[in-house]
């Protein structure tokens, strides 16, 4: 997935991978425990020898936090192009909530020189604290969570405050922005985060939707993003707010750009991939998951 993600950029982006000087694959159910997922995208891609690669982990902001040290790769002149990933499978256990609320998927981000961009990231603010609302330990099957406490003080605290920070930062209003997308772990969640911000239904439901159906944990907030940005047009300012468990938000403002419109359509949209699932039952998910464990 995260290989047919970084396609997708780069026939939107329309440049040689043999430019792109980082790849970064943000994920929390990384295929190997000693390896790098991000080697294999590199070579599929044609990416390597000449090119920095290395994976990230921060719960489901791990691909915005690859994004994040993007901005800076890119901008300090290390490199002309950094690709931030961030992709995962399910990981629920059975019976739990994260069974019908997290799937699998995700999406890549190429940055690059703002000259050439589709949409600039304008500003870019990360808010976080020691908050164990999600966690894993080492040889454990699943992941453990808090329950309630997922939403307060974990998520609403961290995405809210995160949002608040960058339109302070920014002498915005939500007025200002044409979208908003937050991590989606649940409708519910984005819901009340946008309407507590004072955002309207116009403003997020666009990216509302793709994300809560492909919620997966570390591609969540962007794949909303890129539901976005298959639509938006030039001059829309978009407000993307992402959280990742343990706790931590990245928020970023973005605004499209004249370019962003003909590069559209040279790779499917979000929501072609959404339209073509094909549903299983129970059983099957299962066994193709590997869920049935004999000790």
């Amino acid at each position: 997935m995260s290989i047919e993600a970084a396609r997708n950029a780069l026939a939107r982006a329309q440049i040689n991978p043999q430019c792109i000087r980082a790849v970064w694959v943000g994920s929390e159910s990384h295929p190997y425990a000693v390896k790098p997922s991000s080697t294999l995208v590199a070579e599929a891609i044609g990416a390597v020898p000449g090119v920095q690669a290395a994976d990230w982990e921060f719960a489901c902001k791990a691909g915005t936090e690859a994004m994040q040290a993007g901005i800076g790769f890119v901008g300090s002149g290390m490199g002309q192009y950094a690709l931030a990933i961030g992709m995962d499978t399910a990981q629920g256990r059975p019976g739990d909530a994260l069974e019908y609320t997290a799937a699998s998927g995700g999406a890549a981000i190429l940055l690059g020189p703002a000259a050439e961009a589709l949409a600039v990231i304008q500003a870019s603010y990360s808010y976080v604290s020691d908050t164990p609302d999600f966690w894993r330990r080492p040889q454990q099957a699943y992941p453990s969570h808090g329950d309630r406490f997922t939403g307060e003080p974990a998520y609403f605290k961290h995405v809210e405050s995160a949002a608040r920070a960058m339109m302070e930062g920014m002498g915005a209003t939500a007025a200002d922005y044409r979208y908003v997308v937050f991590h989606q772990p649940n409708v519910k969640f984005p819901q009340r985060a946008a309407k507590t911000l004072g955002f309207t239904p116009e403003q997020y439901e666009t990216g509302l939707l793709a994300g809560v159906i492909g919620n997966t944990y570390a591609g969540s907030s962007i794949i909303g993003l890129t539901a976005i940005l298959d639509v938006a047009q030039p001059g829309d300012r978009i407000l993307m707010v992402s959280y990742g468990s343990g706790a931590g938000s990245d928020a970023f403002d973005l605004l499209a750009t004249d370019r962003i419109s003909a590069r559209q359509r040279r790779a499917p949209t979000t929501r072609d991939y959404i339209a073509r699932r094909t549903e299983i039952d129970y059983a099957m998910y299962t066994r193709y998951r590997g869920k049935l464990k004999v000790k």
